[in-house]
């Protein structure tokens, strides 16, 4: 993929989670997959975002950077939402919560098939506390 596919690839893939259309993540994601260094299937992926919006109904990721480097996208994003049951361990306060989440992913024949994130979980557990 150019440069330019990626981007739109990638685009796609943030429109399809904020839709929390997971179901097309066949589009965007191998049936079997290395995460944060473990491998992982796509069904797992799609598990624990199922999870996150069951908790967290208005979840949206939002890309404020992204870089591409030959099958390599890095992202920034924010995540925003409010969680609505218990989330972490921590029962809903009816507080909005955003923090950032650092994206690395490798595309091969379309799709992901390295998916790391490092996000800021002091961030999270500081506004799940109040």
């Amino acid at each position: 993929m150019s440069e330019a596919e990626l981007r739109d690839f990638f685009q796609r893939y943030i429109d399809a989670l904020n839709a929390h259309a997971f179901h097309r993540m066949t589009e965007f994601v191998h049936d079997e997959l290395v995460m944060n260094g473990d491998p992982v299937t796509r069904k797992d992926i799609i598990a624990a975002m199922e999870g996150h919006t069951d908790a967290v109904p208005d979840f949206t990721w939002r890309v404020k950077d992204l870089a591409v480097d030959g099958d390599r996208v890095a992202a920034r994003l924010f995540n925003r939402g409010t969680p609505a049951k218990e989330w972490f361990g921590v029962l809903p306060t009816g507080a909005t919560i955003e923090y950032a989440e650092y994206a690395f992913h490798k595309v091969r024949d379309g799709r992901f098939y390295e998916m790391n994130y490092l996000i800021d979980t002091q961030a999270v557990e500081r506004q799940l506390a109040v």
